[in-house]
């Protein structure tokens, strides 16, 4: 048997916010959007259709967990290879989604 080397090519991402918008989201949610795109390393977040706010372009939901622990529901939307984070909190139905999905499988 050959031996085998698996390869991670990680493309950096860039993001941007408005900051009046992060200062309203910090002061409402306790979030900074700092912390917010933080969540976006997390191995196990994972994407999400943001259908009702999508009318004048994509939007989406990511949700990760920050450094901090935190599990974050991010709305945001992409402007070429930039992601632009619209806002940011600790949404109890997206935590318990988030919870599901990374439980272990009971036998």
């Amino acid at each position: 048997m050959d031996p085998s080397i698996s390869i991670w090519y990680i493309r950096p991402v860039e993001f941007e916010w408005d900051l009046s918008k992060e200062l309203e989201n910090i002061r409402k949610h306790r979030v900074s959007f700092l912390e917010a795109a933080d969540s976006f390393s997390d191995p196990d977040g994972f994407q999400l259709t943001d259908i009702e706010h999508s009318q004048a372009e994509p939007r989406f939901y990511w949700v990760g967990r920050s450094g901090g622990g935190r599990t974050l529901t991010t709305r945001f939307t992409r402007r070429g290879n930039v992601i632009r984070i619209i806002g940011s909190a600790s949404w109890r139905k997206f935590r318990r989604l988030y919870d599901e999905r990374t439980q272990p499988r009971r036998s």
